[in-house]
């Protein structure tokens, strides 16, 4: 049976379609959220299009907590009623963060057990794969950090509040995350306060740094301008006070290498905080997942731990699918955990 796997997020889009536990295709698409459902709508049609209609559909999301919706139930509730005018309602199932999957009325009625249950999905298959482990899933816009023991989740956190307090979710990504969350002064042969402006973003810092997939560059700029290497500067410079044309690109590269390095370190020192809780055995390896894993693979160093790639606890039709599934970690995970389950009423 083929099953789709949907991370419904408020930023992309994410599908993946499985069969027989192998993933054959995955697609991404990006779907601001923030500016109307009807992007939801539009992103759905574009990412199921010539693909077969698969036996079940198995959802999971954090886009209810887009702006434009009132609270988290009433954004649950509206991205259910959205997707349910696009698929055979009967066979979407949604995964709940205690492990179960609900049929979507269900889901609907009970918003609390699926809102932002897309990192557990991920936890969930890979210490069923790994048994010990430290998940680190960097995406465009959060970090999920996910200690793993014993084949079971261990994390302190269960909800976005209280994983934010222990550093398990972290609002650090690779593409969305402005600039002026990273750093509040830079060095530049001075020290250099930085604007409290969204002049400039993670993308533009990756870009200058060379380290951005291209692929998960898919939305518009801090400005509306283009996403070249000379644009990227010039948002760069503008975030403390500058034109680009006052010093020569490898100034801003330097700068961004700088404010790359200051994330890197508030990711090392949310992963610290984590581990010391969790008391993971020093075997136990990092797990990356997410676009912006290439800095996971760096974390592990840091924490002199071995790394293992998500696309390398799947089954995957190339290495082309694997990269793809290690992108799109929860929609692979929701589709895999779905295929034995049986979905509640």
């Amino acid at each position: 049976m083929e099953i789709i796997g949907w991370d419904i997020g408020g930023a992309h889009l994410k599908l993946a379609r499985l069969r027989d536990g192998k993933v054959l295709e995955l697609r991404q698409v990006a779907c601001a959220l923030w500016q109307g459902v009807d992007r939801l709508a539009a992103a759905i049609d574009e990412g199921l299009a010539g693909w077969p209609a698969p036996g079940r559909h198995a959802l999971t999301m954090t886009g209810e907590l887009a702006d434009i919706f009132p609270d988290r139930a009433s954004g649950v509730r509206a991205i259910l009623a959205t997707v349910a005018q696009h698929l055979d309602r009967a066979a979407i199932a949604v995964y709940a963060s205690d492990g179960a999957f609900l049929a979507a009325e269900s889901a609907a009625d009970s918003p609390e057990r699926v809102a932002s249950a897309n990192w557990h999905a991920s936890a969930r298959l890979a210490a069923a794969r790994i048994g010990d482990g430290l998940l680190v899933d960097i995406g465009s816009t959060t970090t999920d950090i996910v200690p793993l023991c014993g084949g079971a989740i261990v994390a302190r956190g269960a909800d976005d509040a209280a994983r934010l307090a222990c550093d398990e979710l972290v609002y650090r990504g690779v593409v969305r995350t402005p600039v002026m969350a990273v750093v509040r002064h830079v060095l530049a042969g001075a020290r250099i306060g930085v604007m409290a402006e969204h002049f400039a973003v993670m993308a533009d810092v990756y870009r200058l740094t060379g380290e951005l997939p291209a692929h998960a560059d898919q939305h518009a700029t801090a400005d509306g301008r283009g996403k070249s290497l000379r644009e990227s500067c010039a948002r760069l410079a503008r975030m403390v006070g500058r034109d680009a044309s006052a010093a020569p690109e490898e100034t801003w590269r330097g700068l961004a290498r700088s404010i790359a390095g200051r994330q890197l370190q508030e990711l090392q020192d949310a992963a610290e905080r984590v581990l010391s809780a969790a008391a993971l055995p020093i075997e136990a390896p990092l797990i990356g997942a997410g676009v912006g894993r290439f800095l996971a693979q760096t974390l592990a160093r840091r924490l002199a731990r071995p790394y293992l790639g998500f696309e390398n606890i799947i089954d995957a039709s190339d290495s082309v699918v694997a990269a793809g599934a290690a992108d799109a970690a929860p929609a692979v995970a929701v589709a895999l955990l779905c295929e034995p389950s049986r979905v509640s009423r």
